[in-house]
């Protein structure tokens, strides 16, 4: 696979003119990353994003895929893998959005491995494969939900968050029963989520889900019925 290295060149060269030293610490800390910074704001970061863009269109899937990897898995900065999750749901790419990319967002999930790379990866790019083929992609959710890896779990717990009446609760229920005795933070936080999102749509089914499940840590339970009662 080659990558566009003009396209990957010139969201770093635009990202390093963005910089701001002075905000990366803070910015690093907060998000507890080994990886630092550029200090570059969301706000900055997408304008450049929209421009840089708007003037490199990836002319085949190959390319794009072998492009949002490069700027993924050579990323010195946090920033250039924010770009690469941008990049890979960018519109001009969505008719690719299918099951064909599942490893690859499996590997950024994977490899990422913190909540602010698999949230968005899980409900903007796995949700939506998924509710376009339940056949193939339920199959590989399912199989997240016992993985050793937390956030290949996480993400199938929260990967429907925003599907509303497409939420498949079968699936929904075998995500999060696995994980409700764990101790881990982000699958209790994620389970709470994931029934709080969907009690918007259906709150009698989780308000039953909730009685049915009485070892939900407190956590879940609390997050579960926040708008409910």
């Amino acid at each position: 696979m080659s990558a566009d290295e003009q396209l990957v060149k010139a969201i770093r060269s635009g990202l390093a003119e963005l910089a701001d030293p002075a905000k990366a610490p803070a910015m690093q800390a907060y998000m507890k990353s080994a990886m630092p910074f550029r200090g570059v704001a969301k706000p900055e970061r997408s304008a450049l994003l929209k421009r840089v863009l708007a003037e490199h269109i990836l002319p085949d899937r190959v390319t794009y895929s072998a492009t949002v990897l490069e700027l993924w898995r050579t990323a010195e900065f946090r920033e250039e893998r924010y770009a690469a999750i941008d990049l890979s749901g960018h519109r001009a790419y969505r008719r690719w959005q299918d099951p064909g990319l599942i490893p690859m967002y499996e590997e950024m999930i994977v490899s990422g491995a913190w909540w602010d790379h698999v949230d968005e990866l899980a409900i903007r790019r796995i949700g939506p494969i998924l509710r376009a083929d339940r056949t193939l992609v339920t199959p590989i959710v399912q199989s997240w939900v016992a993985d050793r890896d937390l956030w290949r779990r996480r993400t199938a717990i929260i990967c429907q968050v925003g599907a509303k009446e497409e939420t498949d609760t079968d699936l929904l229920t075998r995500a999060i029963e696995p994980a409700i005795a764990e101790p881990e933070f982000f699958l209790r936080k994620g389970i709470g989520w994931a029934l709080r999102d969907y009690a918007k749509t259906a709150p009698d089914w989780v308000r039953s889900f909730v009685d049915d499940h009485p070892d939900l840590s407190g956590l879940s339970r609390r997050e579960a019925l926040k708008h409910i009662g």
